[in-house]
């Protein structure tokens, strides 16, 4: 059994795989962190514990302190130039961040065509890859609550807006849902059309990538979580 989990910056993931299947995945708030030492009730043993961490050492720090027993199998993910048949040019491989890192993983293993890689969380990373699992570079926005936020902080009159998207906003809350979603959805069809015309897919991960999908004129798969498929598949290669 392989224990998978995908430390964000809002909220940790968890996944348990019997080597052929997820058994079971859930998500918890980084306040909740107490909460993982009902994993090591539910579950026996595991062969392995995964963890791929960009919450900063503190939240790694509480995350070991709850896995207790299973501490001698726990590995941490780190970037690298080369794994699971994607090479990492980024011009400090290791700088890569890791939750990047593992969503291309996961990527290679889910499609064997270039494609686009995006993680619409609390930042929204645009990530490619061509056919060759080359990781040719990437791009990192505010995600969409970011946006909303940096706009009500930082002007006078605009509110945390919360409208919804429309092809004409007739209102402020409505404009400013709808330039965010836009500003995203842009950048994820721009890095598609970089990539020219071949085969090619858009992977689409995170926790408010129902957000974007309705938007995105390509073709698009949505993945749970791709940074916990990149960290099966390490696991499964060691």
């Amino acid at each position: 059994m392989i224990v998978c989990l995908d430390s964000g910056n809002s909220r940790i993931k968890w996944g348990v795989h019997d080597g052929k299947q997820w058994l079971a995945q859930g998500a918890l708030a980084h306040a909740e962190v107490k909460q993982l030492q009902q994993l090591l009730s539910d579950w026996p043993h595991p062969a392995k514990v995964m963890l791929a961490n960009v919450a900063g050492a503190e939240a790694g720090a509480r995350i070991r302190e709850r896995l207790g027993a299973w501490l001698p199998v726990l590995q941490e993910a780190r970037s690298a130039h080369v794994r699971c048949g994607v090479t990492n040019h980024y011009l400090n491989p290791e700088k890569l961040g890791v939750d990047r890192w593992c969503a291309l993983i996961g990527a290679r293993g889910l499609s064997r065509t270039a494609a686009i890689v995006v993680m619409a969380g609390t930042a929204t990373t645009i990530d490619t890859l061509d056919a060759d699992g080359n990781f040719l570079g990437g791009m990192i926005l505010p995600g969409g609550d970011l946006m909303r936020r940096a706009l009500a902080v930082d002007t006078a009159a605009l509110p945390f807006a919360d409208g919804r998207h429309a092809d004409y906003p007739r209102c402020t809350d409505d404009a400013i849902v709808t330039g965010c979603i836009e500003a995203q959805v842009g950048a994820i069809e721009r890095a598609w059309q970089r990539l020219g015309n071949i085969d090619k897919i858009c992977l689409l991960s995170g926790g408010n990538a129902a957000s974007l999908a309705p938007h995105l004129g390509i073709r698009w798969r949505a993945v749970s979580n791709l940074p916990m498929e990149g960290l099966l598949r390490l696991a499964l290669d060691a």
